[in-house]
């Protein structure tokens, strides 16, 4: 696993980077790319929405490219940015230049199967699957990423240096992890946000004003996962550390264990890595 950290970009600095769709995932890769100092004139950008390519280009000082044909011929690694239910026609329409100009291609598509990808766009294709999340927009994301058949290390490395510079990234080997990656990761943050609201709502209805309660749920989560990240103690032993015998904590502890807070998320995870392999089926029909 790897931390986001910039100084990173030196083995990539002749690389151009073609991304293909230009909505807030694209636009946060560019975002933190720039940030660690990569040259922005080397990423170019194709979208149907000129408006959105427009403010991409002036945002970021980056490259508009004419269509996505264009963008794949001037690249070294081509992002495949789009939605996952567009993937079919966007990789079809591209596999011709792909295979003429062999570029490294990253999909961060979500549930988009690597099989889909190789059927589209050819079966020799450089290929790696990534799965990031919506923090990936404020650089705080978590991306996992799956290599496909021949990625060289070169190749790792790259698409690696792309993705850590919105946050952490991890390698798994069998790429049917990336469902129960889906369900952990990519759907995790809206758990978080059902605690929070959660929280926040019980908190007013005990008596707090709202944008008080609001204020302590979010600076106490943050303050949690702060701990959580910068220890080295995992999160049973930091929870131990807050949990007097007798107290409140332990009280509070002892309410949720006894509402089977653990299986909820067991069964939650599961229904959500169950759905994506359905999603992923449906998408290729593979």
């Amino acid at each position: 696993m790897n931390q986001k950290s910039a100084g990173n970009l030196p083995d990539m600095s002749t690389k151009t980077i073609a991304f293909i769709g230009g909505g807030n995932m694209a636009s946060s890769l560019i975002g933190g790319l720039v940030a660690d100092g990569y040259n922005a004139t080397k990423i170019y950008a194709s979208d149907s929405d000129g408006e959105k390519l427009a403010s991409l280009a002036a945002r970021f000082g980056i490259r508009s490219a004419s269509d996505n044909l264009d963008a794949v011929k001037r690249a070294d690694v081509v992002v495949l940015a789009v939605k996952p239910q567009a993937m079919e026609m966007v990789a079809k329409d591209l596999a011709k230049a792909i295979q003429q100009y062999r570029p490294l291609v990253i999909s961060i598509a979500a549930g988009v199967r690597e099989a889909h990808l190789q059927q589209w766009l050819g079966s020799d294709v450089a290929l790696i699957r990534t799965m990031p999340n919506t923090p990936a927009m404020l650089q705080a994301g978590a991306t996992v990423l799956h290599a496909g058949e021949g990625i060289t290390q070169q190749q790792k490395s790259t698409a690696e240096t792309i993705l850590r510079s919105v946050g952490l990234t991890c390698w798994v080997k069998d790429e049917a992890m990336m469902d129960t990656v889906t369900a952990l990761s990519g759907s995790g943050p809206a758990y978080f946000f059902l605690v929070m609201e959660a929280m926040e709502q019980a908190g007013a209805e005990l008596g707090l004003p709202a944008d008080i309660a609001r204020l302590l749920t979010l600076q106490t989560a943050l303050g949690a996962a702060r701990m959580a990240m910068e220890s080295s103690e995992g999160p049973a032993t930091l929870r131990s550390y807050v949990t007097s015998p007798g107290g409140t904590t332990e009280s509070a502890l002892q309410t949720l264990e006894a509402g089977g807070i653990r299986n909820l998320f067991r069964e939650a995870l599961t229904d959500a890595r169950e759905r994506s392999e359905e999603i992923s089926s449906m998408l290729g029909n593979v």
